[in-house]
């Protein structure tokens, strides 16, 4: 007897973790919009602290974790 796992959906807006590349690490973004074929559009600082937009594919977007002082 196998259960649905109830599958997180990222909706634009939110802050979330994205974990695509195994040696570059998870980088927290933030979901812009819903791009096609399971892609999002995310922001995330990138080199001289200058804001980059890309698109990842939606199963590597994870939801922030609990922090200590929230």
């Amino acid at each position: 007897m196998s259960r649905s796992a109830k599958k997180w959906v990222p909706m634009p807006g939110i802050v979330a973790t994205y974990a695509g590349r195994a040696g570059s690490g998870a980088r927290n973004v933030r979901v812009i919009a819903e791009a096609s074929a399971g892609y999002m559009v995310v922001e995330a600082i990138g080199r001289n602290d200058v804001p980059v937009r890309f698109s990842v594919k939606r199963e590597n977007l994870m939801p922030l974790q609990p922090v200590l002082f929230e």
